[in-house]
This record gives C-alpha cells, structure tokens and sequence, in this order.
C-alpha cells in the first residue's frame, strides 16, 4: 500500500501527493519553448539555437547565444533583487527608474578629460571629477542604488505605506533625477578603465585564460550574483529570515525576527542589484541617458514571475528566476528569428506574465485545498 502512518496521531504520508521542485515545470516549459521556435525556423529554412553551417564545427549557434545573454544579463541582475523583495512579500516598481538616475550620476564621475585631445564636450562636474581612480564611479553608483532602496525600505518598514505606493514614488522621483541631472543631455566618454568593466574579459581573467569570453562580463557577473543569492537564500539567516516573512508576517515577528529592519535590509540588497545593473549597462554603452532602464523593472518582476516566485511572497527561487530570464531571452531572441513585428512580441509578453501569475494563483489555491 502506498500510504503509510508516521508521527504522532497517525499522520498519514501518501507519496502519490508529491510535488515536484516548481523549477522542473519552468526548465520543462523552457525546453518546449526552444523546441517550438528551433521548429518554426526550420520550416523557413534557417535555424534557432543549433548551427546549420557544415563549415562551422559546432553544435549551437555561438552568435545568438552570445546575444541572449547579454539580452537578459542587465535586468537579470535587477530581477535577482527583485525576486528577494517579492519573497519578503513586498513589490519594487522603482528599479527602473534608479537605472537611469543611477546610471546618470555614476557616469557623471567616470568620465575621461580629454576626447580627441580636446576638453570632454559633455562634462557635468568640472574637472575635478575628471579621470578618476574607477573605483570612485562605482562606489557612487553603489552608493546611489543602496540609497534609494534605503528610501523604498524605510517608508514600507516604518509608515507603513503599502510598497506599492513607495516604490511607485521613488519610480517617479528617481526619473526625475534622472533628467534633472545633466538637463535632459546624455553624460558621454567614460575612461577606458571603466569602459573595461562590461567590455573586458572576466571569464578569462577568473579562469587564468583557460575560457576567454571578452564583452561578455555583464553575463559572467549575473551568474556569478545568481550562484551567490542562491547559496545566501538558501543557506543563510538572511534568506530563511526573508521567506518566513513573505510566508507569514505575524508568525515571524512574533518568533522574535525584526521584521521592519529585515525589509530595509531586503529593500537595500534590491537598490544595490539595480545600481550594478546600472554600472554595467553605462559601461556597455558608453553613455548615460535619462531615459535608460524604461520597463526594467515590469521585466524583472515578470522572469521572477515566469520563474515560479509567488506574487503573494513566501515561495520562489533564484533559480526559477533564472530559468524565468532564459524563458524570457529565448522569447525575445525567437521572435526576432521569426521576424515577428515588435508590437505583437509586446502583446505576446504581456500575455505570458498574465497566464504565469494565473497559473500562480491556481498553485496556491490547490495547496490550500491540500490537493
């Protein structure tokens, strides 16, 4: 028989009931998802993720790969801050926007003095702040980034306003920083220390050359803080203390955790994820530009969605949301191989994070029915 009686009053373990890591289903739909568009370009004569080319000796067509994941390395970055806030059981609608301040200010102090042996034509701060050490730039990016998650915990820990509202305001005053920094004018001509730190060759420089992989460090940097905040979620305080706050608020501070220093914590964790997205993403480009980082943050909260973190707070993983960034890179990059128009891609996107959070909501129902 396959039920058995353990414990005390013969709790009764059916291992029919089991249910499998929530990770499996999105690694499932992730495959099928692979499969329908490497089908789809076939049927057109070409291909998706598998090389074609008999001159080339390689399985997987190296080009679009290497562009998927820098497609879904910056706001990766964000999503796994994002994923810890909506675990505490909170939202962040502001990162965003904290992108593009960030990404302003920090430019602002890793600029070159001369361009073309002339003075840098879109200088903000004089030349003080010219050809600094790039540890300064980044510091201040950090800096920013921690700080506005500051603004967004403390409000929701303390006033108690709902993290809806608080991050919406910090979404609105943050863009305009944003364009109140420079007026509107892009910052430009970052030294070539800083342009190093997304165009560089960090794979290699880990692996003593034994894997060379130049300008792809943002991507190298998101798996690195994805193996990180899967070990610190899963292993540390700071995790269990995150989940058991999203799973139940009152249970939790009556167990003896601070709850309101705990989600300024979380909050600030989340702001230092979007300003080394922010770093990264001005370093890629060369420039800064008040309207950077638009939709990041619905993109982050729909791959932590699509990855199976739960909107109700208390249940997800880093992993899923990883798996939630690939889903959404390999969408992105398979309608651009289908050559489907932008604005359906947009509709079929909004489509996806409706039907994950509907398919959410039916999970927690059937586990609070015990089926």
């Amino acid at each position: 028989m396959a039920v058995s009686q353990i414990g005390i009053g013969g709790l009764e373990y059916d291992p029919r009931k089991r249910s499998l890591p929530p990770e499996l289903g999105v690694l499932a739909a992730l495959i099928i998802i692979i499969v329908v568009f490497e089908v789809l370009n076939r049927l057109n004569g070409g291909s998706f993720l598998f090389n074609m080319r008999e001159s080339v000796p390689a399985l997987f067509n190296q080009q679009r790969l290497d562009i998927m994941l820098l497609q879904v390395a910056i706001t990766g970055i964000i999503a796994l801050g994002v994923t810890q806030v909506i675990i505490l059981g909170g939202i962040d609608l502001s990162s965003g926007s904290v992108v593009g301040a960030t990404a302003m200010i920090t430019m602002s102090f890793a600029q070159t003095g001369l361009v073309n042996g002339n003075p840098n034509p879109s200088a903000i701060l004089g030349p003080w702040a010219m050809d600094l050490p790039v540890i300064v730039p980044i510091l201040v990016g950090l800096a920013c980034g921690v700080f506005a998650g500051l603004i967004n915990g403390f409000f929701i820990a303390y006033t108690k306003i709902p993290p809806f509202i608080a991050t919406l305001g910090m979404m609105v005053s943050a863009r305009g920083v944003a364009r109140w920094w420079s007026n509107g004018q892009p910052v430009s001509f970052p030294t070539e220390t800083y342009a190093s730190l997304a165009n560089g060759d960090l794979l290699g420089t880990i692996t003593f050359g034994l894997f060379r992989w130049p300008g792809q460090n943002p991507a190298v940097i998101f798996l690195l803080l994805a193996v990180l905040m899967f070990l610190v979620m899963r292993y540390t305080l700071y995790g269990k203390r995150s989940y058991a706050i999203g799973s139940n608020e009152a249970a939790a501070r009556m167990s003896g955790i601070n709850v309101a220093r705990h989600k300024l914590l979380v909050y600030a964790m989340a702001g230092l994820f979007t300003a080394i997205a922010a770093i990264l993403l001005t370093s890629k480009n060369l420039t800064a530009q008040a309207g950077m980082g638009v939709m990041y943050e619905l993109d982050a909260i729909a791959m932590a969605v699509i990855g199976g973190v739960s909107l109700a707070g208390g249940r997800g993983s880093v992993v899923g949301t990883v798996l939630g960034a690939m889903i959404f890179s390999v969408i992105l990059s398979g309608f651009t191989s289908i050559r489907l128009d932008a604005y359906y891609q947009d509709m079929v996107k909004g489509a996806i994070i409706v039907g994950a959070v509907v398919f959410d909501q039916w999970r927690q129902r059937r586990r609070a029915m015990g089926a």
